[in-house]
């Protein structure tokens, strides 16, 4: 591994760690915000939503389909290490 390579890696653990802090404020602000006493109802459609379900529902979908999965994938990315089989030449 090149020291460019290796301090790429170093600095996607930084970008995950910063992702991370941003997943801690989302948590911080979803848990501030009342459930209501309304929200089944209102996540199933029936309902329109009020301001606090749609900002936690907002705030879950983006953890899940978002941030948590970057935060995975550079974690991943920043310890890969290739092989040490030996690829056959054509």
């Amino acid at each position: 591994m090149t020291d460019d390579e290796a301090a790429a890696q170093e600095e996607l653990l930084e970008a995950a760690a910063d992702l991370e802090a941003v997943e801690a404020r989302l948590n911080a602000i979803h848990a501030r915000l009342p459930v209501s006493p309304r929200e089944d109802v209102m996540l199933l459609g029936e309902e329109d939503m009020d301001v606090s379900t749609e900002i936690r529902s907002v705030i879950e979908c983006v953890k899940n389909d978002s941030i948590q999965p970057a935060i995975r994938d550079l974690k991943a990315a920043a310890a890969y290490r290739p092989s040490s089989r030996k690829r056959e030449q054509d």
